[in-house]
């Protein structure tokens, strides 16, 4: 029997793909992921597994109720100006880490034009260091925008070595913009 770490499986059934963008036309922070995990390409949600910490700091920074059904969730943070979506649109990668994202599979999603369709966007928060790195690395240098960049420790339950109460914190200041 071969398991999805076994390189001789190296590419089959791994091939994953992100979702649309969840955005409105006036949003003015964007969260970037790096590539949905297993639970959530499962459930087609952002944020799906059941310890990941994004929902409830979300909720915290934004006063609404991490207990709401998705679709409010998501209405909840685009009423408070906050985007969703990840840096890649397509990659391999066996299971949910982002360890195991294969570098020559990686496509990035297409910055310039959601950018040009939400041009109120000021600040891109990174859901941990993956996404940052992809994103420095295999967008950045293509775009023209003039942003300000948030490093932030992952919500994935894979990184426990900062607690919730430090991920608040950070995130909290991280997703309210001062006028």
């Amino acid at each position: 029997m071969r398991t999805s770490a076994d390189p001789a499986r190296a590419g089959q059934n791994d091939q994953v793909r992100g979702f649309a963008p969840v955005a409105a036309p006036d949003a003015r922070i964007l969260v970037l992921g790096s590539m949905p995990g297993v639970a959530s390409l499962r459930q087609a949600r952002y944020y799906a597994h059941p310890r990941n910490a994004f929902w409830p700091i979300a909720a915290a920074a934004h006063g609404f109720d991490p207990a709401l059904d998705y679709p409010d969730r998501l209405l909840a943070l685009q009423a408070a100006g906050v985007a969703l979506w990840d840096v890649l649109q397509a990659c391999e990668r066996p299971g949910s880490l982002d360890a195991d994202i294969r570098g020559d599979t990686l496509v990035a999603n297409d910055f310039a034009a959601f950018l040009e369709r939400h041009p109120a966007i000021v600040r891109v928060c990174f859901n941990g260091g993956k996404a940052a790195s992809l994103y420095r690395r295999h967008v950045l240098p293509g775009l023209a925008a003039s942003l300000e960049y948030v490093d932030l420790p992952s919500t994935s339950p894979a990184h426990a070595a900062v607690s919730f109460e430090q991920k608040l914190a950070a995130w909290r200041r991280a997703l309210t913009l001062r006028d």
